[in-house]
């Protein structure tokens, strides 16, 4: 190669543009480029955008509302009659608890009396029993301290015979 170095030129419009400025030249054209590309793309997004909302049904969207609110309002008014339901039942069981507990202190009432009026007719029969006991043995020991004498006595009547007269029977 020579000492010159060959150049690349370009013409454009009467302009001749060479090395480091026909560079600049194609990278501002392709920026350009890239910027209208992107204004062309964001432009072409908006205008779908505007077709998207002006066909948007506003009716529709309304009466699609209105059955939510109205499924809203049927599950709160449902709701609110489980409550009084529930609230009901509640109540409703603690009265019979009450009449239960009621019954059960009726009943351990009259148990106890029973009780009571039983252990009274117990002792009443085992003091009987005790006194019925008492008098026979009392009766049993009379008679056997009698017939103890009488017998003592016919005994000592018979050692005396013999030994009053030692030949006879």
């Amino acid at each position: 190669m020579s000492d010159e170095e060959v150049e690349t030129e370009l013409e454009f419009g009467g302009m001749t543009f060479k090395g480091g400025k026909l560079f600049a030249i194609i990278t501002a054209l392709s920026t350009l480029g890239g910027a209208a590309w992107g204004g062309f793309e964001f432009y072409n997004d908006y205008r779908t955008m505007k077709n998207v909302v002006e066909n948007i049904d506003t009716d529709a969207i309304q009466a699609r509302n209105d059955v939510i609110e109205s499924k809203l309002n049927d599950a709160i008014e449902y709701t609110r009659d489980i409550k009084s339901g529930l609230r009901d039942d509640i109540l409703g069981i603690e009265k019979q608890a009450d009449r239960v507990e009621d019954m059960a202190r009726s009943t351990e009432e009259t148990v106890r009396d029973m009780v009571d009026k039983a252990n009274d007719k117990f002792e009443t029969k085992r003091n009987q029993l005790q006194n019925s006991y008492d008098d026979q043995l009392q009766r049993l020991r009379n008679s056997n301290s009698r017939e103890l004498k009488e017998l003592e006595k016919r005994l000592s009547d018979k050692v005396q015979r013999a030994l009053d007269n030692p030949l006879s029977d």
